[in-house]
This record gives structure tokens, C-alpha cells and sequence, in this order.
């Protein structure tokens, strides 16, 4: 009995398999530089990674290092790897742009999104930081050596929420040891914080936590809790955690004032 159903599933296989028979990105299509260049942007432009990548990548291979569009498909090249979330290659692609082409106008826009692969491979403080420090890295390098450019602003506020991370992470693992009243161990974990991040709202909170911790019955370490009390309220003033944990460690609030010293009495006429 005939399936009078078979021809439209051939149809439909057909139709399918049309894809699949399309003509693949072949390098020998292109026989000079420029051609695949123009290929290669196109593809990445389509959002064709895998070609992107195949035809960039030989670029990168064969042009001369004096060639203008080198350092162009090192860029194109790190934007596919970007495109296809293979972020380490990236910014290793970025990395290479901004250290062979140094004064190229591209240099420091490479140097920051260099900066951005590797955060991005960097996704939560709780975990291994390596490539957020990478990623510290291109950023200080950038506001070093292009003072003026316009990524340097950018990548001064990503290194301040990378501070953030930083800080949070140490502050994490110190606030675990104080949870479990190993106050010793949580103080040198906030310490650092302070020393490392001052600028950081965790600052804040493991400075409030060490003067928690040096109140607490364990320690009763008094004198170091209203040493940090007084730099708390230097800083924080008005801010109501701070004044829950130094209640009565404050200094009076004139009392760093200076004495008002009486004007000399003038000679009479």
C-alpha cells in the first residue's frame, strides 16, 4: 500500500537538509589577503564565528607584520573567538593587538576589552580570582600607558568594581571565620580588606566587624575596638551600623575641636 504521506515528508527532509548543502567557508576560495579579509568580516558580520575565526586566524598567520590589516584581523579574529563565548582566546587575541601595535589606534581599545574577556571569565568573588587580576592588569596597563584615551575613564570604573570583587571575597572569607568565632583568623581577612580596598563599602563592613569581634566576650579587646570606632565615626559619622557597633565608643563630637583661644586684650588709649 503507497504512503501517500512520503512525499511530503520528502519535501520536508529536503527542505531540511538544504543547509547542510550549502557550500562551505573553503580558504582556497580567496587567493589573496584582501579578498579573505573582506570574506572573513563579512562571515563575522553574519555572526559566522566558526568562519570568522577559520579565515581571520590565517591572517593572522600569513600577513606580514607590516601590513596595515594585521593588526585589524587580530582584532576581528579576538571579536569571533568573543562571538563564539571563547573568552580566554579573546583576550589573548586583544593582549597580542595592544603589545605588537603598540601606537596603533586600536591599541587601547584592545587593551580594554582584553580586560573585559578576562572578567567576564571571573564570574562570581567566591571563586578563583586569576583571571580577574588578568583582567586588573590590562586595565592598569591601559590607564598607564594611554592616559588620554577615552577607554582609560572605562577602565578606571571596572577596576573599581573589580576592587568590589576583591574586597568581597576576602570579606566573605573572613566574615566565615567570624561566624564560627575564630575571630584571630576573620581580623587578618578584614584587616586586609581595609588595607587593600579602603575605598570599597566592604571596608566599611569588616572594619564593623572587627570592632564586633574585638567587643565580643571571646576577645574583649577594648582599646583596639575604640581605635577602630574612631575611624569609623571619622567616616561614617551618621551611618547607623556604625553606631550600633561602637555604641558608647564614639568621641564626643566636639571633642576633636580646637580650643578657642581668647583674642589679647588691646592696650588702653
Amino acid at each position: 500500500m503507497t504512503n501517500r504521506f512520503l512525499p511530503t515528508a520528502i519535501l520536508l527532509a529536503a527542505a531540511l537538509a538544504l543547509p547542510a548543502c550549502r557550500p562551505a567557508f573553503s580558504l582556497k576560495k580567496f587567493p589573496t589577503s584582501e579578498k579573505l579579509y573582506t570574506a572573513s568580516l563579512e562571515r563575522l558580520q553574519k555572526k559566522k564565528y566558526d568562519d570568522a575565526v577559520t579565515g581571520f586566524e590565517k591572517l593572522t598567520l600569513d600577513l606580514p607584520a607590516s601590513d596595515t590589516l594585521l593588526s585589524r584581523a587580530h582584532w576581528y579574529l579576538a571579536k569571533a573567538h568573543a562571538g563564539r563565548a571563547e573568552f580566554l582566546l579573546a583576550a589573548q587575541e586583544y593582549t597580542k593587538l595592544a603589545e605588537s601595535f603598540a601606537d596603533d589606534s586600536l591599541a587601547d581599545d584592545a587593551m580594554y576589552e582584553s580586560g573585559r574577556a578576562y572578567s567576564r571569565l571571573w564570574r562570581r568573588p567566591s571563586l578563583d580570582p586569576q583571571y580577574g587580576q588578568l583582567a586588573q592588569v590590562q586595565y592598569r596597563l591601559l590607564v598607564t600607558l594611554y592616559p588620554d584615551s577615552p577607554r582609560s575613564t572605562d577602565a578606571k570604573a571596572e577596576l573599581k568594581r573589580l576592587d568590589e570583587w576583591f574586597a568581597t571575597k576576602d570579606y566573605d572569607t573572613g566574615d566565615g571565620y567570624f561566624r564560627r568565632k575564630a575571630y584571630d583568623s576573620a581580623i587578618i581577612y578584614f584587616r586586609d580588606v581595609v588595607k587593600n580596598y579602603p575605598d570599597t563599602d566592604r571596608a566599611r563592613l569588616a572594619m564593623i566587624r572587627m570592632v564586633q569581634a574585638y567587643r565580643s566576650p571571646t576577645m574583649n579587646y577594648r582599646e583596639d575596638a575604640r581605635e577602630v570606632c574612631a575611624t569609623l565615626g571619622s567616616l561614617y559619622p551618621t551611618d547607623p551600623a556604625v553606631l550600633k557597633a561602637c555604641d558608647g565608643m564614639l568621641p564626643p563630637k566636639d571633642s576633636t575641636a580646637a580650643p578657642v583661644k581668647p583674642e589679647p586684650a588691646k592696650p588702653a588709649p
